[in-house]
């Protein structure tokens, strides 16, 4: 994935990045079940322009089984960032937003450079997650 850009917001750095690709939604799904697995206390709402809604699952697998909708938020506390984080990922576009919360000193600044240093390799990962 690809920083398209960062800016602070009061307590959080919001990002926007470009997918290789426009992805389905299967792709996100899969996506969302890797999060989910390596998320604390994960919460995930899907929706479209009508609307959205809280969904909740016994176990990661189940996201794959998702209805299609036109957007997926999935959010929590990242094990591997080790801070809350809500990514969104927008049916058959290339485009995902994530926020991250200021709770360590990597995550005060909006650095592109050191944003991307930070986050690139966790975002790849994401991104690797939809095709496998």
């Amino acid at each position: 994935m690809k920083l398209l850009g960062v800016e602070k917001l009061e307590n959080s750095l919001y990002s926007e990045w470009n997918l290789t690709y426009r992805v389905g939604w299967g792709h996100i799904c899969r996506a969302a079940s890797l999060i989910y697995e390596y998320t604390q206390d994960p919460e995930v709402f899907v929706g479209d322009a009508s609307g959205e809604k809280e969904v909740t699952f016994e176990s990661a697998q189940e996201i794959n089984k998702l209805e299609e909708e036109g957007y997926l938020i999935i959010r929590g506390v990242s094990d591997i960032l080790k801070v809350p984080v809500m990514i969104t990922f927008y049916n058959q576009l290339d485009i995902v937003k994530v926020t991250v919360i200021s709770a360590t000193e990597e995550f005060m600044e909006a650095n592109y450079k050191n944003f991307n240093l930070s986050m690139c390799q966790f975002m790849d990962s994401i991104e690797i997650a939809m095709y496998g």
